[in-house]
This record gives structure tokens, sequence and C-alpha cells, in this order.
């Protein structure tokens, strides 16, 4: 991505003008089959990913590619209905750019959602959980959205990345969960570069390791937006679980539709934790 400082800054003249002199504070990143949230979203303008300078196209199904701003939960809201993954063939600046985005139209915290392969065994199809961490493989193997040279004015050098999922929030998650009767779990999220779904073998891994969840996206968005200093929230819907002595192949289509039909829960959920941020 050539000067992503020019283009963010291109994106938000963009943006704001259409946003009717709202400001939003929370934006909401949507994974595979979680897009129905945004049609939650009341008195709403929708700006097509296509033309808004920087941004790319989104190609993976269940990706509506379309920016969302207006009025969820009594909170003013900008969320992307559909993200950009690296499997796409996008590098690590544009899967994160959104988010520099955001930023730079003053949101201060990021609730991103992402459909997940449970490799608890505890977990079922259906179930929520809140990332408290994360294992970034493609980030230790050198695909980092903050390699190359750092913009101070945005973030440090060397950032830490301890406390990336904020326990606050995940409490809130938790309690609103509770209280409608919601299976939700919190645990370790794995990234793994994808498109291919895991082996038995690699399943054996990623258990060893200590991971509850995989999935191909959300942590490049998370690590841009700790490094801005926004406050994060990260949730799971386990669309399948993966049991490593099976023979039953994962199914792309049947992710989607569990996600699709997990959607009102997840719905009802945001719109109880949106108040309390």
């Amino acid at each position: 991505m050539d000067n992503p400082t020019q283009l963010t800054r291109h994106a938000r003249e963009f943006i704001q003008p259409l946003l009717g002199g709202r400001q939003p504070t929370i934006g909401i990143i949507l994974g595979s089959g979680l897009g129905g949230l945004a049609d939650e979203i009341e008195d709403a303008v929708a700006i097509p990913y296509h033309v808004i300078p920087g941004f790319v196209g989104s190609t993976a199904p269940g990706h509506a590619g379309r920016l969302v701003v207006g009025q969820l939960g009594g909170k003013t809201v900008l969320a992307m209905q559909g993200r950009f993954h690296f499997y796409e063939g996008h590098d690590m600046l544009q899967v994160t750019f959104p988010v520099r985005v955001m930023q730079a139209l003053g949101l201060e915290t990021l609730l991103v959602t992402n459909a997940a392969g449970g490799l608890n065994p505890a977990f079922q199809t259906g179930d929520l959980m809140a990332l408290s961490d994360h294992i970034f493989l493609p980030g230790m193997a050198g695909q980092n959205p903050l390699r190359g040279p750092n913009d101070d004015s945005l973030g440090p050098r060397f950032l830490p990345v301890v406390n990336a999922y904020n326990q606050e929030l995940r409490d809130i998650a938790q309690e609103e969960a509770g209280k409608q009767g919601i299976r939700f779990h919190q645990g370790t999220y794995i990234m793994l570069t994808g498109p291919n779904f895991e082996t038995r073998a690699e399943m054996r891994l990623l258990r060893a390791w200590g991971a509850d969840a995989v999935g191909m996206s959300t942590v490049p968005e998370v690590i841009v937006a700790v490094h801005g200093g926004m406050r994060v929230l990260g949730i799971s819907t386990i669309t399948n679980t993966l049991n490593p002595d099976t023979t039953i192949e994962a199914n792309g289509e049947e992710v989607i539709e569990v996600g699709k039909a997990v959607g009102p829960r997840l719905v009802s959920l945001v719109k109880a934790i949106l108040p309390r941020i």
C-alpha cells in the first residue's frame, strides 16, 4: 500500500461528511455469517467499500463489503459489514487499513467478531467466546501489520500486547451473556493464514499450544487497534467443533450458516454490551 498515512487522511475526509455530524465512538468488525448485526443499526448510512479511498474489495463469502454508520444499543457505531482477509491476497496493511481509518475518525473502542473452529473439547457449535489472548502465527512468521517504518504519532515502535483484550469489556460481555443464558467462554484464539482448514495433525498441535479456537482473521486488526490506543473486545462464534480423531471434513458453507443462525444471539448480546461501554 502506497503512502498509508495519506490514504488514511483521504479516507477520513471522504467518510466524515457522510456521517451527518455524528461522531462514532465504537467500531465493529463483523465476521463470516455475522453481517446481520448491521441490519439492526438504526438511522443508518451505508458506504460501499469500493468507493472509499484505500479500501479494497471483500471477496469472502458472507461478507457484504460496506461500511455502516448509525445507532445501535444507544451508541453511534461504525460497522464493517465484512472484513478483509490475508488469504484473499491482501497485504497486512490493506487488511488493517480500516482500523487506521477508524482511529483517524476518533473511534476509541473496537468490537471485533469472527467465526472460529472450536478446539477446546468443552465447546459446542453455537457457543460464543470472548478472546482473552491470542497466538498470531502469521505474525510470528514475519507477516505483522506493524512491520516496516513506525509512525510514532500512531503508536510505539515496540508494542506490548499482553493486555490486548480489555478485561473490563470481557467482564461486561460475560455478565450480559449470563443474564441472557448464552453459553459463553473466554479463551485463546489462534490465527492461521488459511484458506484451507486444519489437518488432524495441526488440530492436535494447536490444542497442545493451548488454543481454544482457531480462525483466519481478527488478530491483525487487534494489533493495529491496540497500537493506536483503542480498547478491544473480541468475540468468536464457534461455528464448528474440531476433533483431531475424526475424518469429517470442515465445510465453509456450514460455517456461514451456523454464523447466521447464531446471529440473533450475538445481536442481542452486543446490544446489551454497547450501553455499558
